[in-house]
């Protein structure tokens, strides 16, 4: 039993898939390369030096599986593998996303269990590893005829690219990760290049947005706001509802709008890669290329306002920690989590709901007298994991005051833990906390609307693999909704189509398309530099 034990823990290391959902019967049937070559090595060593070598091996396989662990929790949360260079900083994240939802008690001792759980992976893979050289030394003719005949199908299978599953070869290499890690590594200097032109940075502030002066300018990203929300059929009919209405309610209104997608650099999170990349016209889908961003003098879209003449905010309600970034991306003033005046209840993983972070926005900016022309950045994220609890409804716009207006919504609200029992409650809880998050906007929109604002909003990506299914596209919805007809006439060539929900057919832009076009659109002709 114990000899059993060992060898599929060596197996799990080599050959099981990084996604949980490719956990099959056939994924299994794969002859790993590295094992091969291990058992030859095993056998051709002296006496001693097989110990040292199998102690060697298994903490190289112990890493591997812990990667190949850390590679089923990415790709069910980010619908992609974990990077081994650039995904290091994520951890911090999800340290400071478990304060704010469980507490610092609890963020540490989940680092605690998870360090203990690490180690332990790493002393039983050895161990595993001890044991199987004990058991190849003791039986080296059969080890030695087994080895060369998996060593001859191998090589056949590798020569006929054989493969049971799709994407998967039955001629197994572990080590493929290392080609990610030399990519990633050369992705600095492809990064450098694609950012030393910039198509717009030889324009003239006052040349830049003309098109859009005297205008009161919103770009809203609503929480994991996908594609799937208004076309997978767990959603779209409520949603689709939510967005038909709007249309009707804000055309009443005298309101006009036009809908497409983009597809976002990534999923399921890293939602500040998708803003990056929004803003910058850059492809940001790494950590990498995100600090190698925010260090130097692009020129962003929230710069470009502000150069422009435009007072300039980001209303962060998600913030909890120093944001300096806001001093590359332009914004003059910074509302986050501690400075927003909230005296309500937590909600979702402890921040304020949505429609507190836009009445917090119209005090402050636009319901001053006279007040300049202003772009906003505001991140919704009611729509955040966990989706509990979510606001009931909206209140009266007047009576939002510090928050504690909420306070009942968040005590008959759901609980976390009940809701993450069920995955049928989860994407019940993500539908409903989409739907509040695109009300709230469009209340906003009819309560304190009028011919010199221009609300841009869409989703920053598509929510994890549990509320999309595997295999879902990046894109997300995007709209523009303003009053004066001015605005939409100038984007008329770009195919959108009317109302807040785009059609399958819609047009569909790489998110970085967008700044450029944007600018053109409602300014100058582009004029690079370098």
């Amino acid at each position: 039993m114990t000899t059993a034990l060992a060898c599929v823990l060596v197996l799990f290391a080599l050959i099981a898939p990084n996604q949980i959902t490719r956990f099959t019967p056939e994924a299994f049937v794969r002859i790993p390369l590295e094992g091969l070559l291990g058992v030859a090595l095993v056998l051709i060593l002296p006496g001693r030096a097989k110990r040292v070598a199998a102690v060697i091996i298994g903490v190289i396989l112990g890493l591997l599986a812990i990667v190949k662990i850390v590679d089923i929790g990415f790709s069910t949360v980010l619908a992609r593998p974990f990077n081994l260079v650039f995904d290091w900083s994520l951890f911090g994240s999800a340290n400071q996303f478990l304060s704010a939802s469980v507490g610092r008690a609890g963020a540490i001792g989940a680092g605690i269990l998870a360090a203990v759980l690490a180690v332990g992976v790493l002393v039983l893979m050895t161990l595993a590893v001890l044991r199987l050289t004990r058991l190849v030394v003791q039986h080296n003719t059969s080890a030695t005829g087994a080895a060369t005949l998996l060593g001859v199908a191998w090589v056949t299978c590798a020569a006929l690219g054989a493969q049971l599953v799709p994407g998967v070869p039955v001629a197994g290499v572990a080590a493929g990760r290392l080609l990610q890690v030399r990519r990633s590594l050369e992705d600095r200097k492809e990064f450098a290049k694609e950012a030393s032109v910039d198509a717009f940075g030889g324009v003239p502030s006052d040349r830049l947005l003309t098109g859009l002066r005297g205008k009161d300018v919103l770009l809203s990203f609503v929480e994991s706001y996908g594609r799937d929300a208004i076309e997978d059929p767990r959603y779209a009919s409520e949603v689709g509802a939510v967005l038909d209405a709007g249309s009707s309610r804000l055309r009443a209104a005298g309101f006009a709008s036009r809908s497409a997608f983009l597809t976002s650099p990534t999923a399921g999170g890293g939602s500040w890669l998708a803003h990056s990349t929004l803003l910058s016209g850059l492809w940001i889908n790494n950590q990498q290329r995100y600090n190698s961003l925010v260090s130097s003098d692009r020129l962003t879209l929230s710069k470009a306002f502000e150069g422009a003449g435009w007072q300039t905010a980001a209303v962060m309600p998600g913030t909890t920690t120093a944001w300096p970034e806001a001093k590359f991306y332009g914004y003059e003033h910074v509302y986050d989590r501690w400075t927003i005046g909230y005296r309500g209840p937590r909600f979702n993983w402890g921040t304020p709901p949505d429609q507190y972070t836009l009445s917090v926005f119209q005090r402050t900016e636009r319901a001053k007298p006279k007040h300049p022309p202003v772009m906003a950045e505001i991140p919704l994220v009611t729509s955040h994991a966990p989706w509990a609890p979510t606001p009931s409804g909206l209140v009266d716009w007047k009576t939002v005051g510090d928050g504690t207006v909420f306070g009942p919504m968040a005590a008959a609200g759901d609980k976390p833990e009940d809701v993450w029992r069920s995955p049928s409650r989860i994407r019940t809880a993500y539908r409903q906390s989409i739907e509040y998050s695109l009300n709230a906007l469009i209340s906003y929109v009819q309560t304190y609307g009028d011919d010199n604002l221009v609300l841009i909003f869409l989703g920053d990506h598509q929510p994890a693999p549990l509320i999309t299914g595997q295999n879902a596209d990046r894109d997300v919805p995007i709209t523009i909704v303003a009053r004066d007809p001015a605005v939409l006439d100038r984007i008329s060539t770009w195919g959108w189509q009317d109302g807040l929900k785009p059609g399958p057919h819609a047009p569909v832009w790489p998110m970085n398309a967008f700044r450029d076009r944007f600018l053109t659109a409602f300014g100058s002709q582009p004029q690079p530099t370098r």
